[in-house]
């Protein structure tokens, strides 16, 4: 075996990087978050290419992530009206912290939240935590880091490898999570399970993270791929749209209304594309494909980026006869058989409708349609929307699922919704649905080739448009009202 030797005989070489510092202004603090995350990066990659380059290593390297911390010794209340920005009760909290550069303006918001909630500083330093060599390119992706056997010593005798055991979701999920130092959670999400994220995400959507926006549309057709683009190359032809670029997977990113698009030799599994503005407050949208477990894995990894919100625009099985195809469906409540999140989040929690995505959306049918009060009715039914994990429920015994759908007072049928919908709620991600019939398995009409093609037609355009718009109404909510408490517990972190 090549160079094994156990890795607690080694010296241990990390980068000197001081004492934990107070900051009362949250610039400032970010700024320093930084720093540590960048010399802590460099001295891992520096020291990385030395051990692949040169002889067998005789240390091991570490570094750590860099961490926020506040303590607070009073019960005194903060800005009741703000559902995050401050913690419950006495005690200190802390975070480690991943890429700072590409959350700085969220980390300044919400450090300035703190400072100004509870009128003490936030301390800033390295953490406990070491940061895996897997990691440690600083968002690069220049860090390549070879499979085992590759190289002529163990990896993780020399450097810290990925630790699953620490990578997980307890906190999102209420399991009172304390850290080992006894100290509370301040945000969702460790760095570890964030950086984690962010390699995912590029695996699966050939875009790097730093192009997402805030605002996430989901679909699970193609044909709404096509028509984004459309709408984005229209937009940049405007000047007073704001968006200002449009991304494509492998990071093809055009300004120009008339430049073309190359699509990859290998389309990514879920392909994204970003309508971009400055201020990270465009439009993302991510074609996750067909089925819960694909519409988990997309959600699971963009929370960590923490969006404003995120929609479903996708096709379903119209349930009732008076249903045409290209009506739409307002899911105002879920029947959850998609089975995918039974272990994170159980079937018997409610996942309740938002009102502020909901009257966006209805505002949004209204706009694009040109149809208001009872002549909306028409087109368009808000009811209770169930995701299934089988494609081909109706080739079964259908009087269980019948009767089930039947007694939920369901509308519509999908693969995706519930999901999306549940996963928003576990993540403190606001959250809606928007669908569209494409089909009445119940009532005789089935996806058949012709007429799918003449309703993606006639359907897909306005059906986009109307989730655009929904997001751009959103855009302009305050941060308060649409990250109500709806979404929150009596026990949460402070960050959003």
């Amino acid at each position: 075996m090549p160079g094994a030797f156990p890795s607690n005989t080694l010296p241990v070489h990390s980068p000197d990087q001081g004492e934990p510092r107070p900051y009362t202004d949250p610039a400032e603090a970010v700024e320093r978050l930084c720093e540590l995350y960048s010399e802590a990066t460099h001295f891992l990659a520096e020291s990385f290419a030395g051990a692949i380059t040169g002889p067998t290593p005789t240390a091991r390297f570490r570094a750590f992530y860099p961490e926020i911390r506040l303590r607070t010794t009073t019960y005194a209340k903060a800005d009741s009206r703000l559902a995050f920005g401050h913690v419950a009760s006495p005690g200190t909290y802390s975070t480690t912290v991943t890429r700072p550069d590409l959350f700085r303006e969220y980390l300044t918001q919400q450090i300035g939240f703190l400072i100004q909630n509870h009128g003490q500083p936030v301390m800033i330093g390295p953490s406990t935590t070491p940061i895996p060599i897997h990691f440690a390119d600083d968002g690069q992706g220049a860090l390549a880091v070879p499979q085992q056997g590759a190289l002529d010593f163990l990896l993780r005798d020399v450097f810290d490898v990925p630790d699953l055991t620490t990578t997980h979701d307890d906190i999102v999920n209420g399991f009172n999570v304390t850290h080992e130092d006894g100290s509370g959670p301040l945000a969702l999400f460790t760095a570890q399970r964030i950086d984690y994220s962010l390699a995912r995400l590029s695996h699966y959507t050939a875009t790097t993270p730093d192009h997402f926006q805030n605002h996430v549309l989901f679909t699970n057709y193609q044909f709404y791929i096509e028509e984004f683009e459309v709408y984005a190359r229209q937009m940049l032809r405007d000047p007073k749209s704001g968006y200002t670029a449009f991304v494509g997977p492998g990071n093809v990113e055009i300004t120009d209304p008339d430049e073309p698009l190359p699509a990859p030799a290998k389309m990514p599994q879920m392909p994204t594309y970003h309508l971009k503005r400055d201020d990270h407050d465009g439009i993302t949208l991510v074609n996750i494909g067909v089925g819960p477990s694909n519409a988990k894995t997309a959600t699971d990894h963009i929370a960590v980026l923490r969006p404003h919100a995120w929609l479903m625009v996708g096709h379903c099985a119209g349930l009732r006869n008076s249903q045409s195809l290209g009506d739409f469906v307002l899911a105002h409540g879920y029947l959850r058989e998609d089975h995918v999140l039974d272990d994170d989040l159980p079937v018997w929690m409610p996942i309740p409708a938002l009102a502020e995505i909901q009257q966006a959306l209805e505002q949004a049918v209204a706009e694009v349609t040109e149809l208001e009060g009872f002549e909306l009715k028409r087109i368009m039914r808000t009811g209770t929307v169930a995701t299934i994990d089988n494609r081909n429920w109706e080739l079964r015994d259908q009087s269980g699922p019948v009767r089930r759908l039947s007694q939920s007072r369901a509308v519509a049928l999908d693969m995706e919704s519930a999901t999306i919908a549940a996963n928003g709620f576990r993540f403190r991600v606001p959250y809606g649905t928007l669908l569209c019939v494409s089909d009445k398995p119940l009532h005789g009409e089935l996806k058949l080739p012709g007429m799918a093609s003449d309703f993606y037609k006639t359907q897909v355009a306005r059906h986009l448009l109307i989730g655009i718009r929904a997001m751009e109404v959103l855009r302009g909510m305050p941060l308060d009202r649409l990250h109500s408490r709806k979404l929150r517990s009596f026990e949460e972190t402070a960050f959003l």
